[in-house]
């Protein structure tokens, strides 16, 4: 347990607590979810409006769910009744999977996917409205595959070009990989005839495994960054990126490696920014992924994703978490390795970092598997020590510290914290090595 008796540091109160997670029973019709539950949240897309100031999210099912916070968050319900004819008829189903949300001029549109589990038979259909709670209307087809295609039409992330205002669409699931096409601004449908370009793939060997691509520029950087889904959502999903100075690739990491090259024979193509985790105390996860990224108006960033509770013996449903995002010196994304809670960013004294730290090293690994915390110590003259390994660290200012081993040099931004695992406030780390690797921990 951290104590900060006398610390001068503004810690997030505690959340509400959460509804009780469902009990899904086989051949029975799961109960009404409360309103206020995040449970069943499945590719959830953040978005602010820029009219009320609410934040909403648009989940699988077309599920629609509103906050003021960030924290709690209530089910407005379904925004979008059905496909368009054109769309379920090519598909053969009615289910809406991953929508992603636009506005262009007073016109909200929703680019929603159309598809039945493992299959390429799908469509990418955008629906229109003039709130962003709906009701969403179906306009048109914006890209049709069928099982001769090279890739899949679902996982619509929408994001303009900086430069010249045209506006794209992300999307992909498996097989050929991640791919982006431009769209007409004005109807919001396909400019182009085609699939558009590839911006990330993954090698067979690794089932090919890569979906939900979601673009984002940051203009204190100048990049354009792409958010990925490595593995199965089930089990070792896990959010890697790439960036770009151009809005259409090449993606490359930290290491300069393209996210579409296919000689990863180590499965560590791409920066990984979020994996399965377990601290010694509390709940573990795994499966983070299909994430969406949020540039508030105060230039505060946020990322969403759903998740899954750590236990492979049987399956488990999503829930949602939402966390803050920081960047790195060197223009790399990083995420508070605790959920958000409200905390605030601020300048913390070099003495309330000395302690005992749980660390985590995110390296890829073949699967991706939990990773499990380690114990870390910061001494007050200097010394790091992590079980058999003792370096260095070095206060930068009050939100960076650096630490060093060996060969390795970690850059990592220190910040308040709720710890979700045991209910109290904490000071949190998080960053990454000269190699590209991510590094989260939490005080205790």
């Amino acid at each position: 347990m951290a104590s900060f008796e006398n610390c001068p540091l503004k810690f997030p109160a505690k959340p509400p607590a959460q509804p009780l997670k469902p009990v899904i029973k086989e051949n029975e019709k799961p109960a009404e979810p409360d309103k206020f539950s995040l449970w069943g949240s499945h590719d959830p897309a953040i978005y602010r409006d820029p009219v009320s100031g609410n934040y909403y999210t648009y989940c699988t099912g077309a599920i629609a769910r509103r906050s003021a916070d960030l924290i709690t968050w209530e089910t407005i319900g379904k925004v979008v009744d059905a496909p368009p004819k054109e769309s379920s008829e090519w598909v053969g189903d009615e289910g809406i999977w991953a929508p992603d949300i636009i506005k262009v001029g007073d016109e909200y549109r929703l680019y929603c996917s159309n598809s039945t589990w493992g299959v390429r038979q799908s469509a990418i259909f955008l629906a229109v409205s003039d709130s962003p709670e709906g009701p969403f209307i179906p306009r048109g087809v914006v890209l049709k595959t069928s099982h001769d295609s090279p890739v899949n039409a679902i996982d619509a992330n929408l994001v303009i070009d900086e430069e010249t205002g045209e506006q794209y669409m992300a999307y992909g699931s498996f097989w050929g990989g991640m791919h982006i096409i431009k769209l007409d601004a004005e109807t919001g449908l396909a400019a182009e005839e085609g699939i558009g370009t590839c911006i990330a793939r993954r090698p067979q060997w690794l089932d090919g495994a890569i979906e939900g691509p979601y673009i984002r520029y940051n203009p204190d950087t100048g990049y354009y960054y792409l958010f990925v889904s490595y593995g199965s959502l089930k089990s070792d999903y896990n959010i890697r990126v790439g960036r770009s100075r151009s809005v259409t690739g090449p993606y490359l990491d930290p290491n300069g490696r393209d996210l579409t090259d296919l000689e990863d024979y180590k499965n560590e193509i791409g920066y990984m920014i979020a994996c399965g985790y377990q601290y010694g105390d509390g709940q573990g996860y795994m499966g983070p992924g299909h994430n969406s990224v949020l540039r508030d108006s105060d230039n505060q960033w946020y990322l969403v994703c759903h998740i899954r509770e750590h236990n492979h013996k049987e399956p488990q449903i999503a829930t949602m978490h939402i966390y803050k995002m920081f960047w790195t010196p060197d223009g790399w994304p990083a995420l508070n390795p605790e959920p958000y809670a409200g905390e605030q960013t601020q300048s913390i004294d070099r003495e309330w970092l000395v302690g005992d730290y749980e660390r985590i090293k995110l390296a890829p690994a073949v699967p991706q598997g939990v990773l499990n915390s380690v114990p870390m110590t910061l001494r007050d003259n200097g010394e790091f020590e992590c079980c058999s390994v003792k370096g260095e660290w070095t206060y930068i200012d009050g939100t960076t510290i650096s630490i060093s081993y060996g060969n390795v040099v970690e850059t990592l931004i220190v910040t308040p914290a709720w710890d979700w695992q045991v209910g109290e406030p904490t000071i949190a780390f998080t960053g990454k090595d000269q190699f590209g690797v991510a590094v989260w921990g939490k005080k205790v």
